[in-house]
């Protein structure tokens, strides 16, 4: 059973940074691309950033290009979201999710990820 923990949230002043963590479980996590999306109160989930299986690709929104980093330890089991220079509307709940096919690049499609984590609240206040 595949399962995905994030963590490294919090409330944070605009400006600032924050770091968020995804722990993943039951499937060799090295092969699969993973992604980091995002869902405001009262708006559709929405892609952040993506990262290949191996770490060598990454993809992200316009908004947040230049200002957060994805990346992953394979060795860990884990992949991270740094986020600076935060915006006020940066504000959600943040979720990774695991990619469906093993050795694929990755995706904007929330729809091509099959596994999610519970998400980890983001707020940053201005």
């Amino acid at each position: 059973q595949v399962q995905l923990v994030e963590s490294g949230g919090g409330l944070v002043q605009a400006g600032g940074s924050l770091r968020l963590s995804c722990a993943a479980s039951g499937r060799t996590f090295s092969s699969y691309a993973m992604g980091w999306f995002r869902q405001a109160p009262g708006k559709e989930r929405e892609f952040v950033a993506s990262i290949n299986w191996s770490g060598g690709r990454t993809y992200y929104v316009d908004s947040v290009k230049g200002r957060f980093t994805i990346s992953r330890d394979n060795a860990k089991n884990t992949v991270y979201l740094q986020m600076n220079s935060l915006k006020p509307e940066d504000t959600a709940v943040y979720y990774c999710a695991m990619y469906s096919r093993a050795y694929y690049y990755s995706s904007a499609d929330l729809n091509a990820y099959d596994y999610w984590g519970q998400g980890t609240q983001v707020t940053v206040s201005s």
